[in-house]
């Protein structure tokens, strides 16, 4: 999202994480900007039995956890390294100045903001008012748009099953149950145990 040189020029640092490594928890305050540079990170939260909700899955040049950044307020979710990560991170002061200097990179971080509002929003309808097969398959919509791809092309989708899941609210094996109709019925495609949407 932002170029990692700029970033670098306003005194970020990079920071390499583990797989499962936690870089902030729910509920802690923001005091940096974070952006993915290699690997995936995971925002999640859970629940009193240990169930996960993820809140969102951010990969390479992608920023994450800045809605305290602007609010004032604290993380709603945790974030954790889903795979080897690297992440550079920028002091909030730092980043808030930089967006005042940079017309360009603040109505970027606005886009952004709106488009995660809006799968929110989506994912909020989706859970609330439809079944299983339904939550899955717009889920896996959402995700191929957000890699830019058409409509007409495949996209192997990069989450276990378990992930989309928690991403929907779901057991994994109702999930299971849900992607093997949605292939009966030509809306994807199994390879190998891989899913194409």
């Amino acid at each position: 999202m932002i170029d990692l040189d700029l970033l670098l020029a306003w005194g970020a640092t990079f920071h390499n994480l583990d797989k499962g490594q936690v870089l902030f928890c729910e509920d802690d305050p923001a005091h940096f900007y974070y952006q993915v540079v290699e690997g995936r990170i995971k925002m999640c939260n859970c629940n009193e039995e240990g169930k996960e909700f993820i809140q969102g899955m951010f990969e390479a040049g992608e920023s994450f956890g800045e809605p305290p950044l602007f609010d004032g307020g604290v993380y709603p979710a945790s974030a954790e390294a889903d795979e080897a990560s690297v992440v550079i991170r920028l002091r909030k002061e730092n980043f808030l100045q930089l967006l005042k200097e940079n017309f360009d990179i603040h109505f970027g971080f606005t886009q952004t903001l709106a488009r995660r509002l809006r799968f929110k929003s989506l994912i909020s309808k989706e859970i609330s008012s439809y079944g299983p097969m339904h939550r899955v398959s717009t889920l896996l919509q959402e995700y191929k748009r957000s890699k830019g791809i058409a409509d007409n092309e495949l996209l192997k989708i990069e989450l276990t099953r378990q992930q989309i899941a928690d991403m929907t609210g779901l057991r994994v094996e109702t999930v299971i149950r849900s992607i093997r109709e949605l292939e009966r019925n030509g809306h994807l495609k199994i390879e190998r145990g891989k899913v194409y949407c």
